[in-house]
C-alpha cells in the first residue's frame, strides 16, 4: 500500500511496501543535474531512513515528444549516487537495477527502491 506523496517540487517521493517511489517532474540532457536535485529532496524531507539488505530499483523514464538524449546509464548512476545515505546504506546494495525509457504524457523519471525480501 502507497502512502501520501511528499514534496511540492520537482521532486516528490512516498513510501512503499518495502521501500519508496520517487517522481521527478521533467528531463534534461545532463543527468548530473538529478543527484544534487534528489540529494538535497531526501535532505530535507527526511522521509525515510536508510535501510540494509538488498534492493531492486526499477528507474522509468517517461517522454512526452521527442526521444531526449539523456544516456540512461548515467542517469541510473547519478540517482542511485542520490539515493544513498538517504533509502540505502551504499548502491552496493542494488541487486536488480532494471532501466527503460518509453513515451509518456509528460517527461518524468520515477524511481522505485525496494528491499528484495520485502522487509520494511
Amino acid at each position: 500500500m502507497a502512502g501520501d506523496w511528499t514534496g511540492r517540487g520537482k521532486v516528490r517521493a512516498r513510501e512503499i511496501a518495502g521501500g519508496v517511489e520517487i517522481a521527478i517532474d521533467g528531463i534534461t540532457t545532463q543527468a548530473r543535474y538529478y543527484k544534487p536535485l534528489v540529494y538535497e529532496f531526501f535532505r530535507k524531507e527526511r522521509l525515510i531512513r536508510p535501510r540494509w539488505g538488498e534492493f531492486e530499483l526499477e528507474l522509468v523514464m517517461e517522454y512526452a515528444g521527442e526521444v531526449p538524449s539523456l544516456d540512461l546509464d548515467n542517469l541510473a548512476k547519478a540517482l542511485c549516487d542520490a539515493l544513498k545515505g538517504h533509502v540505502f546504506f551504499d548502491d552496493s546494495q542494488i541487486a536488480r537495477l532494471l532501466c527503460e525509457r518509453r513515451v509518456g504524457e509528460r517527461d518524468r523519471i520515477t524511481v522505485r527502491a525496494v528491499r528484495r525480501d520485502g522487509a520494511d
